[in-house]
């Protein structure tokens, strides 16, 4: 971090600020995206859903605020969030923590598990049924479509620094599919071709089926 951007304990939980933005996990949120009829038609629940498999283990192997994962965990996949930066760890952990004390949220938390490591050196030793990945690339941090609030992340963030090391270990996994979640017209990662995309407005999600 550059030191202008602290992370402050609040009522309403750890947040991230630099005193005119501030950023906190907040998966509360999301609760209008899981009601029934809506979480069935999430291109992203679409793409890690696998025919006779009812509760398959995710990896998100990128994190972040984990919201892709609470999407997940309550479309009753079972999630392990790993997240190598360790202030956007402590915020997703904070989150998690708060999720699981609300009666709401708690029984979706109760499925997500946080590991506060790179992904990278994890997956070869895991046996998930799909891995999923949202890797930042440098075009991401320009787009007009980023947030202000979510600029404080970006500064934590590294661009993926090796797209080929991720995808590497993601096969070595083993998974039965692996989901890459990208910008809708942005490049596929490392250059492969996904078997099938499912793309939205600004979302694209590409598909590798092993």
């Amino acid at each position: 971090m550059d030191g202008e951007a602290k992370l402050i304990a609040t009522g309403e939980g750890l947040t991230l600020s630099d005193g005119k933005n501030a950023v906190r996990g907040d998966f509360t949120r999301l609760l209008p995206r899981i009601r029934r009829g809506n979480l069935a038609g999430e291109h992203l629940v679409r793409a890690v859903k696998i025919k006779g498999i009812d509760e398959p283990l995710v990896v998100d192997a990128t994190a972040g605020l984990g919201e892709d994962a609470f999407l997940l965990a309550a479309a009753g996949c079972r999630v392990l969030l790993f997240e190598r930066d360790s202030v956007i760890a402590a915020l997703l952990e904070d989150a998690l923590e708060r999720a699981k004390r609300d009666p709401e949220t708690a029984p979706i938390a109760s499925r997500m598990t946080l590991y506060k490591e790179d992904s990278i050196l994890a997956l070869p030793t895991l046996s998930p049924d799909v891995v999923l990945l949202d890797p930042m690339f440098p075009e991401r941090k320009k787009s007009a479509l980023v947030k202000k609030k979510f600029q404080l992340l970006h500064l934590l963030e590294r661009p993926c620094e090796d797209e080929r090391a991720l995808l590497d270990a993601s096969l070595a996994a083993r998974p039965k599919r692996i989901v890459i979640k990208r910008p809708a017209k942005g490049p596929y990662l490392a250059g492969v071709k996904p078997s099938f995309s499912l793309s939205g407005s600004a979302v694209r999600f590409d598909c590798i089926v092993l």
